[in-house]
């Protein structure tokens, strides 16, 4: 069956809502979230169940033509953009929640489900599905599993990886996996479902996930606190752990620029202490009914700052405070928009180095492009940090983003160096290829080709992206 045939049965498969191939219609998929790179698949497929994506994907096995899958398009690595004649296979219309058990704290969701309406189911059966990102109104749970997402409360709930029972894929040669249990021990054998998360997409289809419950938290308290450097702030990180009995879910890590670059850029003026402080902490603790958790909270905050590792604190007394508190970490990627040039690095090192790779990695940036303003936030609490860098201000863009492959070769040394990960929870895509052969493992670069080759044999599934 030659590509044109393909493509005939594909429109007469999926009909008119779920063929896409006019440039207009096609134009939203085939560019990414920053963009920067824009792809030309020979048209958009948007099956409807499980069953249209395998006979979707026999379709184009039988043509060799090769499939992108894409959730959200929310990624920030080019992992979802399809080129040199491909499919763009977008999960969107999968979007229906299967079941969801109370008593079993486990619900199974379809590919297509954003993270918002899978939360908001979880919280409206008073559970808590404990995934969160910035793009939870956008991104998809298939998406999320396929890069193996992170976001905010990977400290108390570990990432998407860690909220898995079980999965639905569809396999390059179109046949389904059935495996949604929502077994909490399954010993028998090579947990499958592992190799589909965190393989965007290359060796198989996410259709369907059992993932998570938990008992929704009755108390929550939102703090800021100054600090007067990150050693100070993953000092008071051991500290909020040992006090709070690990009640900590959230532990966010913010520069000045948090605040400055939110009025500069934003028009937001709000400045929550009296004195400005060179970095902020931002913290969400939780717990069941009847626990003393402000308390602990505020005396372990009382002896930090007694200690000399934060020097003021405050915490969220109402709804409004705490989204003002949160709208400060929220708002640095937009302000990194804004500044019209920014390099990112999405990092991670053992937490008790995070202050090292701060240190060295400003030097390495600065040594590459002189004047150039590194602001690195981000999830303290689990060693990830996103280490951007703003342009010099009076620089062009585009004279500043040329220097993009050799700032994170300068960062990503620093990186290796501190037995860090040049990926933290973005994830491979195609953009982090070269740097992903520089500093994998031979052995485990060896191991992905064969599982990759004894999988995908023909190359078809999303091609050109994660192995090098």
């Amino acid at each position: 069956m030659d590509h044109g045939e393909a493509l005939g049965k594909l429109r007469d498969l999926l009909g008119p809502k779920g063929f896409i191939d006019a440039p207009e219609a096609v134009a939203p998929y085939a560019q990414d979230w920053r963009g920067i790179e824009t792809g030309a698949p020979a048209a958009v497929l948007r099956p409807k169940g499980t069953d249209a994506v395998a006979a979707c994907v026999r379709l184009c096995a039988a043509a060799g033509i090769p499939i992108v899958p894409q959730g959200g398009n929310t990624g920030l690595v080019g992992g979802t953009i399809a080129r040199d004649g491909a499919v763009t296979l977008n999960l969107g219309r999968m979007d229906r929640i299967r079941d969801l058990d109370p008593l079993d704290y486990t619900v199974t969701a379809e590919a297509g489900c954003t993270l918002l309406s899978l939360r908001e189911a979880a919280e409206a059966a008073d559970r808590l599905f404990a995934l969160s990102l910035g793009s939870e109104g956008s991104c998809t749970i298939g998406g999320n599993l396929a890069t193996n997402a992170g976001g905010i409360l990977t400290v108390r709930y570990g990432n998407a990886r860690d909220l898995v029972l079980g999965l639905e894929v569809v396999l390059p040669d179109g046949r389904v996996w059935n495996g949604l249990r929502r077994l909490r021990k399954d010993n028998t054998g090579y947990d499958l479902k592992q190799l589909f998360i965190a393989g965007e997409g290359t060796l198989g289809i996410i259709t369907a996930a059992t993932l998570k419950l938990f008992p929704r938290p009755r108390q929550r308290e939102t703090a800021l606190v100054a600090v007067p450097g990150p050693r100070a702030a993953v000092e008071l990180l051991g500290r909020l752990r040992d006090g709070t009995g690990d009640a900590l879910t959230a532990c966010e890590l913010m520069p000045r620029f948090a605040v400055d670059g939110a009025r500069t850029y934003l028009g937001r003026d709000f400045d929550p202490f009296p004195a400005p402080s060179p970095w902020y902490l931002l913290l969400e603790l939780t717990g069941g009914a009847g626990s003393s958790l402000r308390e602990q909270t505020e005396e372990t905050l009382a002896a930090a700052i007694e200690a000399g590792a934060a020097t003021d604190a405050l915490f969220a007394e109402s709804e409004e405070r705490r989204r003002r508190l949160w709208g400060l970490r929220e708002g640095l990627p937009e302000i990194g928009r804004a500044v019209g040039g920014t390099i990112h690095h999405d990092v991670s090192v053992p937490v008790s180095r995070i202050p090292d790779l701060i240190e060295r990695a400003t030097e390495a940036a600065q040594s590459v492009v002189p004047g150039c303003r590194p602001y690195p936030f981000g999830h303290v609490a689990d060693g990830n940090i996103h280490f951007n860098v703003a342009r010099p201000e009076g620089m062009e863009r585009d004279a500043y983003l040329a220097h993009a492959g050799a700032m994170g070769r300068a960062v990503h040394d620093v990186v290796h160096a501190l037995d860090g990960s040049i990926s933290a929870e973005h994830g491979i895509g195609g953009r982090k290829r070269a740097e992903m052969a520089r500093f994998k493992d031979p052995v485990e670069l060896d191991l992905m080709r064969r599982v990759k080759l004894a999988l995908d044999p023909e190359g078809l599934m999303n091609p050109g992206k994660l192995l090098p």
